[in-house]
């Protein structure tokens, strides 16, 4: 479908949407800071508080209970106090978190503060990629998204970097606490910034979203993308959580929550979370040489997120996620087989896991780690985007959750090679799902790719 009625490129300031999508992107820094963090510390706290196998996973997972609360709730605030108004809250409550946690005095504490911080994480995680959604043009949209999903990768590395650089102090305390630093700044930050344009119109703040407009587009441009937005809410949604299931949106909501779950039941956060552990199952007994290999796979995350920054506007999103499951599901395959029979490629296993899982984690970060959340910002109506998306981030987080809480005890139960191979299976079904359910949105306006949505459920 063209893209006729939005902004021209050449009218769009640039800068201005480039600084909307950095300083939403340190909300992305700091969800992947707390969630990387826990790899290299929780071998510290495990020592620290004498913490049982149920109670790891426990001090792990439940800042994914945080994530689901703070999505359900976060998607409601932002569709009712607008997006940036939503992006201060949660601000403000990752650093409260990243205050607690390091001063906990025992795992309850810690367990509380992590659940703080995956509250902000649900907010953030549900509302920036939004909130860039509504202010980016068509054809620079998945890559300025996709900045958040950079950011996040950033936040595991440096997560990694720091658990690697106080591992010998067995400095978990400082490793949380230097989260406040980010989240300062995003608070900060924040108050810079404008509301999105799109929200104030469905207020009926008709003035204030032509004011915003004006600041990034001329008065042509800004005309072109109210005429939009205006015909966009002619068509009536009710402003509830039923309404996602009624017939205008249900194919969306099919897409946006089947997509993100797959995303987590591929394995990809038991490597995030439990990397160093994965690494020692694999051979390598130094908890040092562990985190380090973690931060190996971290930083090619990484780099590897900037070829969906790159591409995912130039050839689109399906032949990306084509890509990059395949090459996933391969190197879970041979991740299996080498737990299998770790005299079958003539190197250490070590090595092998390393290797494999440095190419599972180059072929998620080019494709659905990016993918997921474009395509969740882009596929819902507006008038109920932020519910959307915070239903796309509760299945998120659930199917994160179910992962976590079960990969130890997986491990134990049915052994490596099963595990790896489950995750490479649901691999498969991702495939079958992005061939037969995901839309191409490649350089189409949000109100053209929700009308599309609507018509295919009808």
């Amino acid at each position: 479908m063209s893209d006729t009625k939005t902004v021209p490129q050449t009218q769009v300031r640039q800068s201005f949407i480039w600084k909307v999508s950095f300083i939403a992107g340190l909300g992305g820094i700091l969800y992947g800071f707390d969630m990387g963090v826990i790899a290299a510390a929780l071998i510290f706290v495990r020592e620290s508080f004498a913490l049982s196998t149920r109670m790891e996973e426990v001090v792990v997972s439940v800042v994914l209970v945080g994530a689901m609360s703070g999505a359900l709730a976060g998607g409601a605030i932002a569709d009712r106090i607008g997006r940036r108004s939503t992006l201060l809250w949660g601000g403000v409550i990752f650093l409260i978190g990243s205050l607690l946690a390091p001063a906990s005095p025992n795992a309850i504490t810690l367990i509380l503060a992590r659940g703080l911080l995956g509250i902000a994480i649900g907010f953030t995680s549900v509302t920036a990629p939004v909130y860039v959604s509504e202010l980016a043009p068509p054809r620079s949209r998945g890559t300025l998204i996709g900045l958040y999903q950079f950011a996040l990768t950033v936040g595991i590395a440096l997560a990694d970097l720091v658990g690697y650089w106080l591992a010998p102090q067995h400095g978990w305390r400082l490793m949380f606490g230097l989260g406040a630093i980010p989240a300062a700044l995003f608070v900060i930050l924040l108050l810079t910034l404008p509301e999105s344009p799109r929200w104030l119109f469905a207020q009926n703040r008709i003035s204030e979203a032509q004011s915003v407009l004006k600041i990034y587009t001329d008065e042509t441009g800004a005309q072109l993308l109210i005429e939009d937005i205006r015909s966009a809410l002619q068509i009536k949604i009710e402003k509830r959580w039923s309404a996602l299931w009624s017939p205008a949106v249900r194919y969306s909501l099919l897409i946006a929550v089947g997509f993100t779950v797959l995303q987590q039941v591929t394995g990809i956060n038991t490597i995030i979370y439990y990397g160093p552990q994965i690494f020692s199952l694999a051979g390598i007994t130094s908890n040092r040489s562990a985190i380090f290999a973690t931060l190996l796979v971290a930083i090619t995350n990484v780099l590897a997120t900037i070829i969906a920054l790159v591409l995912v506007d130039r050839v689109g999103r399906k032949p990306l996620l084509y890509a990059g499951i395949s090459g996933m599901t391969a190197s879970l395959l041979l991740l299996a087989y080498s737990f299998h029979n770790p005299a079958a490629f003539g190197a250490a296993p070590g090595v092998i896991a390393t290797v494999c899982l440095m190419v599972y984690i180059t072929c998620f970060a080019f494709s659905m780690g990016p993918i997921a959340w474009i395509l969740v910002s882009e596929v819902f109506p507006l008038q109920l985007r932020g519910r959307g998306v915070a239903a796309a981030s509760l299945g998120s987080g659930a199917s994160n959750f179910l992962v976590s809480l079960t990969f130890l005890s997986l491990i134990k139960a049915a052994g490596n090679t099963f595990t790896f191979l489950l995750y490479a299976a649901f691999c498969i079904v991702t495939l079958l799902f992005v061939r037969f359910v995901v839309p191409e949105t490649k350089g189409r306006d949000l109100e053209s790719i929700s009308a599309e949505n609507r018509a295919a459920a009808s």
